[in-house]
């Protein structure tokens, strides 16, 4: 494992602590881990394991996504800093088991500084192969009483309690009758739908594996459109819940929602789309603090919470937002910046620029 000695050229919005690239050969391991911030607790994040073109491009993906873990802990109130591992999905056969336990022993070497968990392409099963060479692991099997598991249906319940509160926000209305157009349908995508359904929103959803997508439309009485034409369809509520950047220059044009609350992390793909949000008068709740219920049941379950902590945390989810809310009227700027301001106040990071709408 080799340390980065030059972080001038990072693309987050403000420096690092630290930036690990780690390589094993013989099981295919390739990737990076970077922490952001240990001021607040160890380095907290989850394992990406996805396509990327090329290591430069994970690196991209790893940075940005540190930074929001920095800011997302911090919003959530946790004793945690921010810090993601991103891996290479291997282009030849590889054994997943190994690859994993590859990994587990670069954590190990990290000494405790990274607190690492599923994220998009890993599971239950791929931390318990960590688990094997590190205990700074959480997301594992859960045990009676006690947080741990597939974190899911704990962002999805965060991301539903906050678009609850940035529709009475929006509308002065609940969810009964709003419609809500819901891209991607993984794990937690397919949990909101369902929380979604009970409380009688009517559903658009697109995914790109249509077969997934008319299985969850079945389930939850919704409709199905392709991909390409979520972003524009005609509803009251978009929830981006795939990968990140949905939202930029060109998509924001398109957009008829008003609301824009998901689970996906970077959903803006420049601070300054969420500018031309606001100015279009759509309500953006920011990614990061509506899709922490995930992080917190992480938390709970590497800290000894009880699983009843765990939920009443998570339950706040909705009242953070509204804090949120409130701050971005108070200083006159949109959502995002404010959300960003607070949460660099808590970490203890220069205000930096913020920009007012």
């Amino acid at each position: 494992m080799s340390e980065l000695t030059s972080l001038a050229a990072h693309p987050a919005g403000s420096p690092p602590k630290a930036v690990h690239m780690i390589s094993d050969p013989e099981s295919g391991l390739e990737g990076v881990i970077v922490l952001h911030s240990t001021r607040r607790g160890p380095a907290a994040g989850g394992c990406r394991f996805w396509h990327y073109p090329d290591i430069r491009a994970a690196t991209r993906d790893a940075f940005r996504l540190a930074e929001g873990m920095a800011y997302k802990n911090a919003m959530a109130d946790l004793p945690l800093g921010g810090g993601k591992a991103v891996l290479r999905l291997p282009s030849k056969p590889f054994d997943r088991s190994r690859l994993f336990e590859a990994f587990g022993r670069e954590v190990a070497r990290l000494g405790g500084s990274y607190v690492t968990a599923e994220d998009v392409g890993t599971s239950v099963a791929d931390m318990e192969d960590v688990r094997s060479h590190t205990d700074h692991v959480a997301g594992l099997s859960a045990r009676s009483g006690r947080p741990g598991g597939d974190p899911s249906p704990w962002t999805a319940l965060g991301v539903f309690l906050s678009m609850e509160e940035a529709v009475r926000r929006k509308f002065g209305s609940d969810l009964r009758g709003m419609t809500v157009a819901v891209q991607g349908l993984g794990h937690v995508g397919s949990h909101l739908c369902r929380l979604l359904d009970r409380a009688g929103a009517r559903l658009v959803v697109a995914d790109m594996r249509r077969d997934v997508a008319e299985a969850v439309a079945q389930e939850c009485h919704a409709s199905v459109v392709s991909p390409d034409a979520v972003l524009g369809a005609d509803c009251d509520v978009f929830a981006p819940c795939a990968l990140g950047a949905v939202i930029d220059a060109q998509s924001v044009v398109r957009l008829r929602a008003r609301v824009v609350c998901g689970a996906a992390n970077n959903v803006l793909a420049t601070d300054a789309d969420g500018d031309r949000l606001a100015e279009r008068g759509v309500l953006y709740a920011p990614d990061y603090v509506v899709n922490s219920g995930g992080i917190v049941n992480v938390a709970g379950e590497y800290l000894g919470w009880t699983q009843v902590e765990v939920e009443r945390r998570v339950k706040e989810t909705g009242q953070r937002l509204s804090a949120v809310f409130d701050l971005a009227d108070e200083r006159k700027l949109p959502p995002h910046r404010a959300a960003d301001a607070r949460a660099r106040e808590l970490i203890g990071l220069p205000p930096g620029r913020v920009k007012a709408a």
